[in-house]
């Protein structure tokens, strides 16, 4: 439900199993509940060892070999995800620094497009929008003249205090998006079994939405004839944002209550604000 479609499974601490052949038991286990879970559990590679022994440097079977066989498997089994270099860009923001002399940096990682020195950028969230101009780019202390999708950057920005700016905003190319504050989504309620709620909920039930890097509290509002959502339910769900927020047609999320991940979803469309979503209390 949450997009992952290739794993790679590290049995961790192998050198505390008392008896070596519990270990293939061990990995029979873990390959029925990946095929459980929907994964390939019989081509799923599982490598077996120790990061105590590797960090300690004994026992390097267990140890450093099996780290290199870890990555061995990453790289022979997941594949290079594409990059997406034809839509505008967009960055959401992780974090935000103040640098002497210099200005503000933006750090995030690009999610699409590409980002030039120079470019002008709109900072979108929380009620704010702004404008700056990218004067200049770093990734891993090196500077760029231009990144692309997936890199992990950082961009210096023009006129703009740290204070002005949060994690959580997006920097997008100007013009290309909304903040919006209604969305109609398609969500998956976990059960009890996979952490979710042990108890249905009601409409105006009030989690807190996570999305790219932002996080802030919804209303969830059932369809007309239905009462209550049950944990391990598949529903469409309307959802009400408390401030707008940049939220796209199938951009992906996740619903917390407290330290608990009860649910998760995809946007299926934007919906416009009515007056009484606009009178709504919010407590």
């Amino acid at each position: 439900q949450v997009g992952v479609r290739h794993v790679v499974v590290y049995l961790n601490k192998a050198d505390a199993v008392p008896d070596p052949e519990l270990l293939p038991l061990v990995e029979l286990e873990v390959r029925e509940l990946l095929t459980e879970f929907g994964f390939d559990g019989e081509k799923t590679p599982v490598v077996a060892g120790s990061a105590l022994c590797a960090l300690q440097d004994r026992d390097p079977e267990l140890g450093l070999r099996s780290v290199l066989r870890l990555l061995e498997a990453v790289d022979s089994h997941i594949p290079q995800p594409p990059r997406d270099l034809e839509r505008p860009c967009l960055m959401p923001i992780e974090a935000v620094h103040s640098i002497p002399g210099r200005g503000t940096v933006v750090t995030g990682t690009l999610e699409r497009g590409r980002l030039r020195k120079g470019d002008e950028l709109e900072l979108l969230g929380y009620g704010r929008q702004l404008r700056s101009v990218v004067t200049g780019i770093e990734m891993f202390h090196k500077s760029l003249e231009v990144a692309e999708a997936g890199d992990n950057l950082g961009a210096l920005l023009r006129g703009l205090r740290r204070e002005d700016v949060r994690r959580g905003m997006v920097a997008a190319q100007p013009g290309t998006l909304q903040p919006q504050q209604k969305v109609e989504a398609q969500v998956y309620v976990l059960s009890p079994q996979e952490g979710g709620r042990h108890k249905p909920f009601v409409s105006h039930y009030a989690p807190v939405m996570f999305s790219h890097t932002w996080d802030i509290a919804c209303r969830v509002l059932l369809p007309p004839g239905k009462d209550l959502v049950m944990p391990g339910e598949d529903a469409a769900l309307t959802l009400l944002l408390r401030q707008p927020m940049v939220l796209e047609q199938g951009q992906r999320f996740t619903l917390r209550d407290g330290a608990r991940t009860i649910g998760t979803g995809v946007v299926a469309k934007v919906l416009p604000m009515t007056e009484a979503d606009k009178e709504l209390s919010w407590g």
